[in-house]
């Protein structure tokens, strides 16, 4: 196997704890690589692995797996997995694999895996969805749609993604989180292959010459995959659209560095909104 066989790359650096007597790579954990890089695979899908399973009615049990050994990757090596969906049967699924350090090939590997009923682990036809899912990404198609609209539209989509982000897990109170500005906003739904919508965020009435952006919520499943910087996009396109000069938001602190890779600049002192610590940041919509 070659590096350009492989859509789809898992990085990561050999620790200490995963190297044997032989100071290489016990041969045992090149099967956890292979299982970490399916666990991000799901992610770059853009599906949430638990509650995407549920809505197909089923979940994926290994049936085979194979490793072949060509060399060893050493402590603190910068490996990188490749991984692609090679055969889909009809209830099984054929994933092969490979480990580089830089362009050469380490270990090569096959996952055969069964999508069956969890109750009774018995074997179910693949779903048409997951088929067309995986399928089109290894052709290369997108992964996610964002939808754009008022709150009648997507509004019930949008409250979900985010009473499960601020409301449950950071435990902002109810009557804080909603407000009579959605009715008046342009909203966006980040919604992947299986239409599970997967984040969202909201672009304000313009102040000026100047878009505030807010509410913006990714699936915690999801974040750094590259789901928010594309939900961030399309509400800075509208924003340039209607013709507003400049972008801004309240950030929570712990998101900044996402906005800076955004192009956005801090200004000001940090504040808190909610408990929760933030720092104002603005970008100019003329370079976009």
């Amino acid at each position: 196997m070659k590096r350009q066989d492989f859509r789809f790359f898992h990085r990561l650096r050999v620790r200490w704890a995963e190297v044997d007597m032989q100071k290489i790579v016990f041969n045992a954990h090149y099967l956890m690589y292979f299982d970490t890089a399916v666990a991000d695979y799901w992610r770059v899908l853009a599906m949430p692995y638990e509650e995407a399973m549920h809505l197909l009615g089923g979940d994926l049990y290994v049936k085979k797996a194979t490793v072949e050994f060509h060399a060893s990757a050493r402590m603190d090596d910068r490996i990188e997995v490749g991984l692609k969906c090679n055969r889909i049967g009809n209830s099984s699924m054929q994933f092969l694999g490979a480990i580089f350090r830089d362009n050469e090939l380490l270990i090569t590997c096959e996952l055969v895996y069964v999508f069956a009923d969890p109750a009774t682990q018995t074997s179910k036809p693949v779903p048409t969805l997951l088929r067309e899912v995986l399928l089109g990404y290894e052709a290369g198609e997108p992964v996610l749609q964002v939808r754009t609209g008022n709150w009648a539209e997507l509004g019930e989509a949008a409250a979900r993604i985010r009473t499960e982000v601020f409301v449950e897990e950071q435990r902002v109170p109810k009557e804080m989180e909603w407000d009579e500005v959605d009715p008046q906003a342009l909203h966006a739904v980040a919604y992947n292959r299986l239409g599970q919508a997967v984040a969202t965020g909201r672009l304000l009435p313009s102040r000026e010459g100047v878009a505030w952006i807010g509410r913006v919520a990714v699936n915690r499943v999801l974040r750094g995959t590259g789901v928010g910087r594309e939900l961030m996009q399309c509400l800075l396109q509208a924003a340039r659209r209607r013709g507003d000069r400049e972008a801004a938001l309240h950030a929570q602190r712990s998101a900044e560095a996402f906005y800076l890779g955004l192009g956005f600049e801090a200004r000001g002192s940090e504040f808190e909104e909610v408990g929760i610590p933030h720092i104002e940041m603005a970008r100019s919509l003329t370079a976009i």
